[in-house]
């Protein structure tokens, strides 16, 4: 079978960023999907490692190329998701972790409705605001818009299949991490690895390697 498909959202602040990155070197065979952005590069940010940052011209391009998965506008700036990237990591097996907003998931879940879906929540509207306020790249206009829109983006947490509430960093990354690793041991996903256990089984019975 081809990989999971891990959706991830959360409002701006929440923590998903952070989470993700914990998770991808938690989880061996968990792969990113780095987005495109319109967006300029935050401090400490890497082209092609954190996103790929394009102009809103070359966006449009791709976006009338069919080149995305889901694509959408936040807080002013386009984010879309690269369809081939993802397609391919999944056909070779692996595991994609999508970190998204609510708009990008329901396009995602419509194209793939078996994705597993998570939303991350913080502990409280004053957390969330606190930790926009470390961030020291929002003036007051985009930290009111971006509050604005946490509230509309938790009305869509009922969509999710799992949500992990990150208020103690290693505990949500233990259980983003549970969810993915849960998600492996489906018995759907596995029957080829049983129908192959339950044939070894059966050769040794035919051989009379049962003991009395």
């Amino acid at each position: 079978m081809a990989g999971n498909l891990i959706i991830v959202s959360a409002p701006s602040g929440a923590g998903k960023t952070t989470l993700v990155q914990a998770v991808l070197k938690r989880v061996p065979g968990l792969k990113p999907s780095v987005s495109y952005t319109s967006r300029a590069a935050r401090a400490g940010e890497s082209a092609g490692e954190h996103y790929h940052f394009v102009s809103r011209a070359e966006f449009a391009t791709l976006i009338e190329r069919g080149e995305f998965l889901e694509w959408a506008e936040v807080h002013g700036n386009l984010y879309g998701t690269s369809r081939r990237y993802v397609e391919t990591l999944l056909a070779e097996d692996s595991d994609v972790i999508l970190t998204i907003d609510v708009q990008g998931a329901v396009q995602t879940r419509q194209l793939f409705p078996a994705a597993v879906s998570v939303f991350i929540l913080p502990p409280s509207f004053q957390a969330l605001l606190a930790r926009l306020d470390e961030r020291d790249s929002n003036d007051a206009e985009d930290l009111q818009v971006r509050l604005q829109n946490a509230l509309a983006e938790l009305a869509h947490y009922p969509n999710y299949d799992y949500i992990v509430i990150n208020d103690k960093l290693a505990q949500a990354v233990d259980e983003l991490a549970a969810i993915i690793l849960a998600e492996r041991c489906r018995r759907a996903r596995r029957t080829a690895e049983v129908e192959s256990i339950y044939q070894t089984f059966q050769a040794s019975t035919l051989a009379g390697q049962t003991k009395n």
